[in-house]
This record gives structure tokens, sequence and C-alpha cells, in this order.
């Protein structure tokens, strides 16, 4: 009987891992059968999928709330099919709190189940680990620092890698400015506000603030912004219209070439610090929400750092100002520091470390865990 493979993901960063892993799986099972809830990607692998999966592409407080009742119904179909149905294993996709229950219950079932992608249990709510060990056989990693947490709770654990870390390459610095047609002989420092509108709000005008202050003072020559959509563009531009002195070009997207063709990197905490980590490009991490936000947050996130490559090296390897450190005089004082630096061996070297063999390592640690 051939294999029968069920996979959930709920977001289009799962449907490229679920694509890789069904990819690599049929190097090991030619025959199996893959079916579950995936996306485009997925589905060109020859997946089925019973759902559309951007009916579960849900985001931010009021949309779930509003979309409760189908998702809650699509969760039942899935553990209801696959309970009386059982496939050979389950694995959730990132989308934890989805994925977890449906493991939790086809565990209870007999079903062998692993999930992909580790929430940020290692940050914040740790005593979801115990959902975790309870819904899943097998938790598939993207960082080391995530599986090292697993195994201090007795879970276990497979660090697989990043898949970030096969797409992004240092690259030239006048090729990329090349590409971005901006002047190669100038000083550029490359500015991140981030992608969701309240941290362009937040962030925006304090990088301006500080970025004009480098230019007054000769330090740099100008910034590239690059904005994640129309949305943002318009924001951005609505925030550099106060600052018209500031010589500032901005790129619908391209954030990768922005961060390569720039001498040092002004970013709100998030993957892009990963990016540009990859990118090897001097970074400045920094992150500021409101007061009340921020009082929640410091009280429930346990962690020395917010920025992945600290995270990842274990130690302080590019500054991180959060909240009240994040002023305009902090962050000229590290912007100018980052100027100065040169490159960083070991960004390099963690991502090196952060190339494990991504899909082909997460199949053979689930077959494995199907033929113990």
């Amino acid at each position: 009987m051939p294999r029968r493979v069920a996979i959930v993901c709920g977001e289009a960063s799962g449907d490229i891992l679920g694509a890789d892993l069904i990819q690599a799986l049929k190097n090991y099972w030619p025959d199996a059968q893959f079916e579950g809830i995936g996306g485009p990607r997925m589905i060109e692998q020859g997946f089925e999928s019973h759902f559309p999966m951007d009916r579960l592409s849900v985001m931010g407080l009021v949309e779930p709330l509003k979309r409760l009742p189908e998702l809650l119904s699509i969760r039942r179909n899935i553990i209801s099919r696959y309970t009386s149905e059982p496939p050979d294993i389950f694995i959730g996709i990132d989308s934890p709190d989805f994925t977890l229950k449906i493991e939790l219950a086809l565990k209870q079932a007999g079903v062998k189940t692993a999930h992909y992608v580790s929430p940020s249990v290692w940050a914040w709510r740790k005593g979801r680990i115990k959902l975790i060990k309870r819904a899943a056989d097998l938790m598939l990693t993207l960082l080391p620092f995530e599986a090292d947490f697993y195994k201090e709770h007795q879970m276990p654990v497979c660090f697989v890698g990043h898949p970030l870390a096969y797409q992004l390459t240092e690259r030239p610095k006048e090729e990329a400015r090349a590409a971005l047609n901006v002047d190669e002989s100038k000083r550029w420092l490359a500015l991140m506000p981030g992608s969701r509108g309240n941290e362009v709000d937040m962030m925006g005008r304090l990088y301006c603030e500080v970025a004009l202050q480098l230019q007054r003072d000769g330090e740099i020559d100008g910034v590239l912004i690059p904005a994640s959509s129309p949305e943002r563009r318009a924001q951005i531009n609505e925030i550099l219209s106060c600052y018209g002195e500031l010589d500032a070009t901005v790129f619908d997207g391209r954030s990768h070439d922005v961060m390569s063709a720039s001498d040092a990197v002004l970013l709100t905490s998030g993957t892009t610090a990963l990016e540009a980590m990859l990118l090897n490009r001097p970074m400045v991490v920094a992150y500021k929400t409101s007061r009340l936000g921020y009082a929640i947050l410091s009280r429930i996130v346990d962690t020395p750092f917010i920025a992945l490559p600290n995270l990842i090296a274990g130690r302080e390897v590019v500054s991180e100002l959060i909240q009240h450190d994040a002023s305009e005089e902090r962050l000229y004082q590290e912007i100018l520091a980052c100027l100065s630096k040169a490159p960083d061996d070991s960004f390099s070297e963690m991502a090196q470390q952060l190339r494990q063999g991504g899909g082909s390592k997460a199949a053979e640690a689930l077959v494995a865990l199907c033929n113990p």
C-alpha cells in the first residue's frame, strides 16, 4: 500500500516549506499520496487540497473572530476525516493555533504527528510546551536555539535549517546599486521601518529624524527605503513629506536589493534582521511599541534578545535598542559605529549553520518517525 501523508498549512511561507518537503519525501516514498490543506506550490507537487489554503490565512484580532465558525468547521472536518481514515503521518506546518489541536486529536487516535516550524514558545507562553508535547511526536525547527529549547524539555526535535539561508547570500554592493540605479559613490543607509502600518507609524519618523541628522553631519549621503506594499509606500511618502531635506529613494519591494546596496541597515526587529545577516550587512535593530503594549510584552516575553542574529549566536553580535533605549541619540551613535564596522565573520558562520538541508533533513526525520 502506498503511504498516505496528510499535511495542513495555512500560509504562503508554509506552502513553500510543504512543497519542498513533499519533493524530498518522494525520494523515500515515490508512490505516496499527499493530501490535506495546502497552496499552489504543494498542489504542483501532486498534493490534493481538501480546502483552499487561503481560508486559513487570517491575521489580526478581529478577522479570526469573524471567521471562527468556518475555521472550527474545517478543523472538525480534518479531524473526522483522518480519524476515520488514518494517514501514515500527519504534519502541521506553522499556524499552531489551528494545527496543534488537529495534531493532538490525531495523536490520541494513534496517528503519528509532527509539527514543522516552532511557535515562539521559547520566548513567551512557555506553558504551551505541555500541549506541544502531547500533540506532536516530533518538532521540526528552523533555528538552532529552538531545538535547544525542546531538548531541554525532553521533546523529540530535529533542527532542519532555515529556507532563507539558501535563498539569500552576500551580494556585491556595486552590483545591487547598479540594479537599483542609485549613485555608486554615495554612502547609503537603508531604513526598514516594518511591513505593518503601526510599525511604520511608530518607527518611520524616528528613523527619518536619525537619518536626517546623519546626513546633515555628512555621515551618510541619503537613505534607501523599500515599501512592502502600496499602502506602506503611501504611508512612507507621507512621512517623508515632513523631511524634504532628506535625500530618500523609496522602492516598491526590493528589500534585499536595498539592503545589499547599503552601507548599513536600520531596521525594526523581525525576520528582516535575519535577512540582513544572511546578506552580511551591518545593522542596528530597534523596536518600539505603545506604553501599554510594552508593559504587557515586557512581562510575558522571556528571552535575552529580540534580534534573530543575537538569538542564534547566543550573544550580542548586533546592537538592539528597545523602547526607551531606541532614542534618536542612541540610534545615531549606534549607526555611526555600524558605518565604520568591518564585515562580521560571525554572520557567515551563522548563515552556514542555518544550511542544514531543509526539506531533505525534515523528510529523513519523518521517515525515521514512521519506521522506528
